[in-house]
């Protein structure tokens, strides 16, 4: 339990530094993170980083920190003060209890593909063959949120919004980070114009969710730097 208490730590650290980097960054990342991760190639994921020769092969269980969740910056303001007829008003209480909901589906989807579908084993405590997950979601643009003080607002959207993955992967006894993963994420719906509501804003999460937790699942065991997270044998 030590280590992992000083895990919680480095990723504390750690996370609020890359945040701050990713925020500021241009679309061109660099090839190499100050930690030494390497940059390499994914048709799933658009950033991903890994340690050189290090893979996931070892781990059978999985610690899943809860998530970080960050809107993006000045939504709220932007929201407010475009609103349309009949909505009603983001309020700072109103975003802690989507960002606590976000949250909680992150923990269920990545639960249930992680340990449900695929075998990997949710623990809370350290181990050698335990990979620590530490997630975050971050610059959440929701285009129209179902507020819990009104049920009266009524917009059509083609978009429930976006929000973007910040995932960092660490053994759980040495606190190494293995690797590291930003992907923004956009529902699409191809164009279709529909009323927003409660069910299809969290219909929207949950299918992002699901696509990244799948990924994880689908690379556990073969993450390697030396190739890249895809199926090997390719060109």
């Amino acid at each position: 339990m030590g280590s992992l208490l000083k895990l919680k730590n480095a990723v504390a650290l750690l996370g609020l530094f890359a945040l701050v980097s990713i925020a500021s960054a241009a679309d061109e990342m660099p090839e190499t993170s100050p930690e030494g991760l390497v940059l390499i190639d994914s048709k799933e994921l658009k950033y991903v980083y890994a340690r050189p020769g290090a893979s996931l092969d070892q781990y059978t269980k999985v610690v899943l920190f809860d998530a970080y969740i960050a809107f993006r910056k000045n939504w709220d303001r932007d929201y407010n003060r475009n609103l349309i007829p009949g909505t009603t008003r983001v309020r700072p209480d109103d975003m802690e209890e989507i960002k606590a909901g976000l949250a909680e589906m992150f923990k269920s989807v990545f639960t249930e593909e992680l340990q449900e579908k695929r075998g990997y084993e949710i623990v809370e405590t350290a181990g050698l063959d335990v990979l620590a997950v530490k997630p975050a979601l971050i610059n959440l643009d929701i285009t129209a949120p179902q507020l819990s003080n009104t049920s009266m607002d009524r917009t059509v959207v083609a978009s429930a919004g976006q929000m973007t993955l910040f995932m960092e992967l660490y053994d759980s006894t040495t606190g190494e980070i293995i690797a590291r993963v930003v992907d923004p994420a956009v529902d699409n719906r191809s164009g279709l114009a529909y009323r927003a509501s409660s069910g299809t804003n969290k219909a929207a999460a949950r299918k992002i969710l699901r696509g990244w937790a799948a990924t994880l699942g689908d690379h556990l065991g073969e993450v390697d730097a030396a190739t890249t997270w895809e199926e090997e044998g390719g060109e």
